[in-house]
C-alpha cells in the first residue's frame, strides 16, 4: 500500500504519474481499498463490514454507494443511521462521507429540506433515522447503506422496515458498517444465509490514523474486553461478569451417561406469578456417587424452566419433570411457592421429598460454586441443553 511505503517510494511513484492520473488518484478507490473494504463476490443481499474504530468502515460504505451510482446500478439509495444528525454528519458530510470522496464532476448536491443527496446523473440518496423507523413506510430503494447498526436501540424494528423498502431493481442490496456489539439483531443478521461479512481490526488502517492515537489506545485498551470489541472488532457473545461462558459450558458436555445412583432436581421460583414474571428455574440432575462426596459427579440432564408462569403452572411443570424421570429428591429455594408446591403434589397424589434453602445460601453460595465444580469436572451436562446454556451465559 502506497500510504505505508517509505517517503522515497511514494515520491518515485507519484513522479511516474501524469497530471491527469495524479488528479484522479485520490478517487480511485479500487487502487486504495483494503480487502475488507471490497464487496464480496457472489449472490448476497446484505454485506456486513465489522471492524474496530477507524478501520475504514465508513469509507467502504460511502465508496460502495458512490461506485454503484456512478455505474448506474444504484438509482434510489437509503442512508440510515441511528439519528438524522449522525447520518448527515458522518455518512454525507464526514471526512469519509459521500461528498468528501466524490470527484468534482460526479459530486452530489445536498438538498437540506428533503434530506437528500442528488447526483448529476439523477440518482438520489435519502437520509433516515433508525429511531423513526415508521418514516420508512412508503420509500423504496435498490440499495441501502446502514451505519453503526449494532448500537441502534430499535434495531430489529428498523431493520424490518428496511427490508420492505429494498424492492427496486433486479437484486437490491444493503451494506451494513458497524463496530460489533452483542445484540440479538446483529447476531440474527449475521446468521442469515443471504448475509456475507468482512472484518478488520483498527490496526489494518494504521496508515491513515494518527500515530499518537494508536499508541494511546493500544496502551490503554489492548487485551481488555473493550479493546477486543472496539479495536479488534470482535463480536463478544459472552456477557461481561457472567459466571459461565459459552466456551466453558461447551467443555463440560457429555454424549453418554454412566450408570447413575441418584436423581435430584432444583426449583428457583420467581417472587411474582404473572406473565411478566421472571423465569422459574427448574433443572434435573443425576449424580454418580463413587467414593467420598467430594469426588461425586453431577450430570444436568434436563432444563424444564418455564417463563411468565403462575405458581400453579410452575409447580405443575416441576411435577411433570418428576414424572418423566421417576423418583426425585427436590431442592427448592425457600422464598415463595411452598403452598403451591404442596397443593400440586397433593393433586397429583405424589409424595415429594424436598430440601428448602434460604435466600443467602440459595442465591449467593450455591451458584457461585457451580463454575468451580464445572472447572474440576464435578458437574457436567448432557447434550441437547442449548436453551439452558444460553441462560447460564447471560
Amino acid at each position: 500500500m502506497i500510504a505505508s511505503a517509505t517517503r522515497l517510494q511514494q515520491k518515485t511513484f507519484l513522479k511516474s504519474l501524469d497530471d491527469e492520473a495524479l488528479a484522479a488518484l485520490p478517487y480511485m478507490f479500487s487502487f486504495w481499498a483494503m480487502p475488507h473494504q471490497v464487496p464480496p463476490t457472489g449472490d448476497w443481499r446484505t454485506w456486513i463490514i465489522l471492524g474496530g474504530r477507524g478501520a475504514g468502515k465508513t469509507r467502504a460504505g460511502a465508496e460502495w454507494v458512490r461506485n454503484g451510482v456512478e455505474q448506474g446500478a444504484k438509482r434510489r439509495v437509503g442512508l440510515i443511521a441511528e439519528t438524522y444528525e449522525q447520518a448527515r454528519e458522518v455518512m454525507v458530510f464526514g471526512e469519509s462521507g459521500i461528498i468528501a470522496i466524490s470527484p468534482d464532476a460526479m459530486r452530489p448536491k445536498w438538498i437540506a429540506g428533503r434530506r437528500m443527496l442528488e447526483w448529476p446523473n439523477g440518482a438520489t440518496a435519502q437520509v433516515f433515522s433508525a429511531q423513526d423507523s415508521e418514516a420508512l413506510r412508503g420509500p423504496q430503494f435498490d440499495a441501502v447503506w446502514v451505519d453503526e447498526f449494532a448500537k441502534w436501540r430499535k434495531a430489529a424494528d428498523a431493520w424490518d422496515m428496511i427490508q420492505f423498502c429494498l424492492r427496486l431493481g433486479d437484486a437490491p442490496q444493503a451494506c451494513v458498517t458497524t463496530t460489533p456489539r452483542n445484540t440479538n439483531a446483529l447476531k440474527e443478521l449475521l446468521a442469515r444465509p443471504s448475509t456475507v461479512k468482512t472484518h478488520a481490526k483498527t490496526q489494518a488502517n494504521r496508515a491513515n490514523l494518527a500515530a499518537d492515537f494508536l499508541t494511546e489506545i493500544e496502551a490503554r485498551y489492548a487485551g481488555t474486553r473493550l479493546g477486543r470489541q472496539e479495536l479488534s472488532g470482535e463480536l463478544l457473545t459472552d456477557v461481561a461478569g457472567a459466571m459461565w461462558t459459552h466456551g466453558s459450558l461447551a467443555g463440560v458436555i457429555v454424549r453418554e451417561l454412566p450408570k447413575l445412583d441418584r436423581i435430584v432436581a432444583a426449583i428457583d421460583p420467581p417472587v411474582t406469578g404473572h406473565k411478566n414474571s421472571d423465569d422459574c428455574g427448574i433443572v434435573v440432575c443425576v449424580i454418580k456417587m463413587d467414593g467420598p462426596p467430594q469426588e461425586w459427579i453431577a450430570y444436568v440432564i434436563e432444563d424444564a424452566t418455564v417463563s411468565g408462569a403462575s405458581p400453579n403452572a410452575w409447580a405443575k411443570a416441576a411435577i411433570a419433570a418428576m414424572e418423566r424421570h421417576g423418583r426425585i429428591g427436590w431442592w427448592r429455594r425457600s422464598i415463595r411457592g411452598a403452598r403451591w408446591w404442596r397443593l400440586s403434589c397433593a393433586k397429583k397424589r405424589r409424595l415429594c421429598r424436598f430440601v428448602r434453602c434460604g435466600r443467602a445460601r440459595g442465591r449467593c453460595c450455591v451458584p457461585s460454586r457451580l463454575p468451580r465444580f464445572m472447572n474440576r469436572g464435578a458437574c457436567v451436562m448432557s447434550a441437547g441443553l442449548g436453551p439452558w446454556k444460553i441462560r447460564c451465559a447471560k
